[in-house]
């Protein structure tokens, strides 16, 4: 009886440690997957802002291209009909 009693005391002490044995990390809801969607969130709107500046810096180049490129134009034809009227 008393060998009984001793294995049953082991066997409760054994399986009140397994208990124990539960996880141990933080139970919010927002974890290292969120943290990192977060972070692609934030890298993604940096990307995007500077992709628009980049886009509207070329945007500006060629209109003033545009500009320079439609003087000339009509600096060639004033010359055209200068060169027509003096035929």
């Amino acid at each position: 009886m008393l060998s009984r009693l001793a294995f049953n005391s082991t066997r409760r002490v054994a399986s009140a440690r397994t208990a124990f044995a539960v996880r141990t990390y933080a139970g919010r809801s927002d974890g290292s997957v969120a943290q990192s969607d977060t972070f692609n969130k934030r890298e993604k709107a940096h990307e995007d802002q500077y992709v628009r500046e980049h886009e509207k810096q070329v945007l500006e180049k060629l209109r003033k291209s545009i500009e320079e490129k439609k003087n000339e134009l009509s600096k060639l034809e004033a010359e055209a009909e200068k060169a027509k009227e003096q035929k």
